[in-house]
Order: C-alpha cells, then sequence, then structure tokens
C-alpha cells in the first residue's frame, strides 16, 4: 500500500502568536457565511459545538442569540481573545484539537468553519475529527462544515492583500501562494503582516480533497449526507464550477 504523502508544517502564527491573534477579528468582521451559520441554528435554544471557533466570534453570536455553545480551538492565542471578548463566560472554551476533543455532552450542531477542515492535513485527523463530531451528536443533530472545491484554479485566485485600522495604527496583510509542488491537493500559503514596526509572516497548509473523497469518510464515521451546497445562498454544488462545498450531515439511523 501506498504510504500518504504529508507535507512538512510550518508554523502558523496566524493563531498562534499573540499579536497576529488580536488581528483575526478584524480581517474576519461579517460575512456571508457567518449569516449563513447564524440561520442553520434558528430562534429555538440549542446545544452547539463550534470545532475551531478561532477567537470565537460565531460562538458569541450564537451565544447572544440564546444558544448554549461550546468553542473548541488547539491555538491558546486564539482561546485567550475569545476568553477576553467574553467576559461573562457566557460560552465554554476549550483548548483542544477537534480530533482529540471529548465530552460526555451531546449536541444539535456541529460546526467547523472558516475551511478549518482544510488544516487536517491526514487521513486519520479526518477520520478522528469526523468520527468525534458522529460521536457527540444528538441522534437528530446536524453536522456542518466547508471545504473549498479543489477543481476550481486556486493558484490563480488566491493572492489577497488588505489594510487594518488597529490601535496601533494601520496594519497591511498580503496572501501570497508559497508551493504547489509538495503533492497534487496540497496548498501552502503565507500571509506577510506589515506592522509599523516589523513585518510577520504566518505560513499554513492546507488539504483540498475533492466532495466524493469527504463524503467517503464521513460515511466511514456514521454520517450520511443530506445537504451539499456550492455557495453560501444554499445553490446547489456544481462540482466544476462552485467554490464553495458547503456539507450537512446527519447521523446514521440505528439499524
Amino acid at each position: 500500500m501506498r504510504k500518504q504523502f504529508v507535507p512538512e508544517l510550518m508554523p502558523d502564527k496566524q493563531f498562534s502568536d499573540p499579536r497576529l491573534a488580536n488581528l483575526y477579528d478584524l480581517g474576519n468582521a461579517g460575512s456571508e457565511d457567518r449569516d449563513f451559520y447564524l440561520e442553520l441554528a434558528g430562534s429555538v435554544p440549542i446545544d452547539i459545538l463550534d470545532l475551531g471557533c478561532g477567537t470565537g466570534l460565531l460562538c458569541r453570536a450564537y451565544s447572544t442569540a440564546g444558544h448554549k455553545v461550546v468553542g473548541v480551538d488547539p491555538a491558546s492565542a486564539m482561546i485567550d481573545v475569545a476568553k477576553r471578548a467574553d467576559p461573562l463566560g457566557r460560552v465554554k472554551w476549550i483548548e483542544s484539537s477537534a480530533e482529540s476533543f471529548g465530552t460526555e455532552q451531546r449536541f444539535d450542531l456541529i460546526i467547523m468553519t472558516g475551511h478549518a477542515f482544510q488544516v487536517l492535513l491526514t487521513d486519520e485527523q479526518v477520520s478522528q475529527t469526523l468520527a468525534v463530531m458522529a460521536l457527540l451528536l444528538r441522534q437528530d443533530g446536524r453536522v456542518v462544515f466547508e471545504s473549498r472545491n479543489p477543481a476550481v484554479d486556486w493558484d490563480g485566485v488566491w493572492a489577497r492583500e488588505y489594510t487594518m485600522q488597529t490601535n496601533d495604527g494601520p496594519v497591511h496583510a498580503r496572501r501570497r501562494l508559497t508551493d504547489r509542488s509538495q503533492a497534487p491537493d496540497y496548498l501552502s500559503f503565507a500571509w506577510d503582516y506589515h506592522f509599523t514596526d516589523r513585518v510577520l509572516t504566518s505560513g499554513s497548509t492546507l488539504r483540498f480533497k475533492s466532495h466524493e473523497q469527504i463524503l467517503k469518510f464521513a460515511n466511514a464515521a456514521g454520517l450520511w449526507l443530506e445537504h451539499l451546497y456550492g455557495d453560501w445562498d444554499c445553490s446547489t454544488f456544481d462540482p466544476m464550477r462552485s467554490r464553495e462545498m458547503i456539507f450537512q450531515f446527519r447521523r446514521f439511523s440505528p439499524g
């Protein structure tokens, strides 16, 4: 059996460096994907688990709407920012990776947003994370996450830059592709953050799995596909044209 390729991991300072973690919300304020996830919860209070919650923007919005929320993230700098923004402790914040997270609590909605699913770089991480989702999901609950469609020419659209205004002055952020040669389904990139006194660079590697591959892993974990959307307006997924692959799963029924 051919051994799975695993890329050399780069330190992702965007999540681990406190100075960069504090910038995260400025670059990810309002967005149509957040509106999509807020709509999922509805108005009746439910139990929600956010795996890879980052600084907790969505968790706090859920909590404000009356839901009971647990936010999980492996980066201590992100959890620290989330806790400071939640002084009353309305959300339960936990530092943990998605694949190793465990609790006796069960949830009506489990989400993984911000394309965090693509940070799962090995088959083992994908399998374990989906198994955790299936285990912690109530029988009538939903698992929802998104991944970028690998059929899109991401190399051609990856470059992005913008400027954020902070209390310490403007910070210019620029994203650039750094490596596409490691393996067909891996892409490495870097964010350069230009502060007034220095430049900090955060490198990341993402994995681009096809929707068929993701479905295979989900089915093995005991999850069945309820919806597959191609955009945040809930339009039908087109394998060749859609940029997003937004999955909504339910648990397999016993028997």
